[in-house]
């Protein structure tokens, strides 16, 4: 999991949002295009790709997208250990 691919299926799934303006420090709940739904979707989103599942309170807690990513690769770093 790289952050800038994550990056990019974040912007694919906000269709106001032009591929390749976001970087790992935008602050994404400060988006126009940013809201509930979008939330929805974003946790479905990382649920069908990455196979890990996030709750409202995980988004809570993050600012930028670089934050996201790395709770991210912790939810999979825990995933995988939980797996052994």
């Amino acid at each position: 999991m790289q952050l800038t691919d994550f990056i990019q299926k974040f912007e694919a799934e906000i269709p106001e949002i032009v591929p390749g303006t976001l970087k790992p420090e935008t602050v994404f709940k400060q988006l126009d295009s940013w809201n509930s739904m979008q939330a929805l979707i974003f946790i479905a989103m990382v649920d069908s790709e990455y196979r890990l599942t996030l709750t409202a309170e995980n988004l809570y807690e993050c600012t930028t997208l670089s934050d996201l990513f790395s709770l991210l690769e912790k939810k999979a770093l825990e995933t995988s250990k939980s797996q052994v």
